[in-house]
């Protein structure tokens, strides 16, 4: 006989205390009955009631939002946004939350991941605790830094409205204006216009020149509407069979300034989002390895590099580098940026394929800066093998850091020192920066 379907959750309601922060935005609670609930819209130490958005009986977690709350914590605030809160858009986790709040809970997530993936503590780690936030982003409570240089609105189909999308969820929540979208993107007016026909609508405003873009994802069949923004625009457009990005009118890429340079950056390829990431993550690169001019280095997932050109800059004319990254834009618009550099080449691929046949055994400095999932058992691994003196790992993720560093262990390499950057408020997100080296002098 089939398995009775399990009841569905969905709507019911439980008074808790909420405990610890988990990574991903949300606190842990149990239900009365010792199950776990995942809740979001809530802060430590609350009496909140969760109403479940995600699960069913006998499931292993529960997901849910704090509808009501109890007894609030005194980090808690009215959320700035008014498109904020349970239901509403998901694009931030901690709006209720004050600042240095907000700091603190990515700080114990931080070192919560450390911990239990890598073993490690704070002290450990090399790491002083602490979430900076990025210059000028040190706000009172109730103001929202404008941050993000890069806003992926969807379209609602029935409306034609751009919005954001709800928490876990294909449906658009419609706002007129985003708190934390840089004043380049709000300035383009995008919430104002209908976009009938179009699945997202990506804004760029670039840092450090007056670029803008959009980048248009048509719906099957839907035909792109003409562009008419509120500022001076290149337009691209997703092509729904191949997936490749197509100039309709404008420049093909915007030119974004860091590190004293300018960098081209083609089909609304990848650039740190916060105006002040791409310097403040160099300056820890390069604090942390201390080039010496006629060093050799990698660059691994080098994107249009940023800090391949950090390090041809520091080593000098008789320094080497080599990076590589697998989208082919990006590596077309990294030999275009790196053209002043004879000694820096780009090889386009998966790390995990390319480095093995390069037939570099030994090298000086590496820096890896990997997607969401890490870099990995086997890459860390080869990286070990190279006898770099120190390593420097960028990571937007604490959860695949700590495993990394674990296995970064295993290859005889310890980490020196761990920096965290807050360069995306209001979210769960954080950067953080680990400088590693060889954990005993080699022979």
């Amino acid at each position: 006989m089939p398995a009775e379907p399990k009841k569905s959750l969905v709507g019911e309601e439980y008074e808790v205390e909420i405990g610890p922060v988990a990574h991903g935005g949300h606190c842990i609670a149990r239900t009365s009955e010792g199950q776990v609930l995942f809740v979001r819209h809530a802060l430590p130490g609350e009496r909140v009631v969760a109403k479940v958005t995600e699960g069913e009986e006998g499931a292993r977690f529960l997901r849910a939002d704090a509808v009501r709350i109890l007894e609030a914590s005194k980090d808690r605030i009215e959320a700035p946004c008014p498109f904020a809160g349970p239901g509403r858009c998901g694009g931030c986790d901690w709006q209720h939350a004050k600042p240095g709040a907000q700091r603190r809970l990515k700080a114990d997530v931080i070192a919560e991941q450390l911990q239990r993936l890598a073993g490690l503590t704070p002290e450990e780690a090399g790491w002083d605790g602490t979430v900076v936030p990025a210059e000028g982003d040190k706000l009172p409570a109730g103001q929202v830094p404008q941050w993000r240089t890069r806003v992926q609105y969807a379209v609602d189909p029935s409306t034609g409205k751009a919005g954001l999308r709800r928490h876990r969820s294909h449906e658009v929540e419609p706002v007129d204006h985003c708190m934390i979208a840089a004043e380049g993107v709000s300035e383009l007016g995008i919430e104002k216009r209908d976009w009938t026909g179009m699945e997202s609508v990506e804004a760029i405003a670039a840092t450090g020149s007056q670029d803008r873009q959009v980048v248009l994802t048509p719906r099957p069949g839907g035909r792109l509407p003409l562009v008419e923004l509120d500022r001076p625009v290149s337009v691209l457009r997703v092509d729904e069979k191949s997936g490749g990005v197509h100039r309709v009118h404008g420049r093909p890429f915007v030119r974004e300034r860091a590190d004293g340079r300018t960098h081209r950056v083609g089909g609304g390829g990848f650039w740190q989002v916060h105006p002040k990431a791409a310097d403040t993550l160099v300056t820890a690169v390069m604090q942390g390895l201390l080039p010496r001019k006629g060093e050799t280095a990698l660059d691994l997932y080098c994107g249009v590099g940023l800090f391949a050109g950090a390090l041809a800059d520091r080593l000098g004319e008789k320094g080497a580098v080599l990076g590589i990254e697998s989208g082919k834009r990006a590596v077309e618009d990294a030999r275009h940026n790196l053209a002043d550099f004879p000694r820096v080449r780009i090889e386009q691929g998966k790390v995990e394929s390319v480095l093995p046949h390069t037939g570099i055994t030994e090298v000086d400095l590496i820096v890896l800066d990997p997607p969401r999932a890490g870099a990995g058992r086997a890459t860390v691994s080869h990286l070990t093998s190279l006898g770099a003196r120190r390593i420097a790992y960028v990571a937007c993720d604490p959860a695949a850091l700590a495993r990394d560093l674990g296995y970064f262990r295993e290859g005889g390499y310890r980490v020196r020192t761990l920096r965290a950057f807050d360069l995306f408020p209001m979210t769960h997100h954080v950067e953080c920066v680990a400088i590693l080296e060889p954990a005993a002098k080699r022979p």
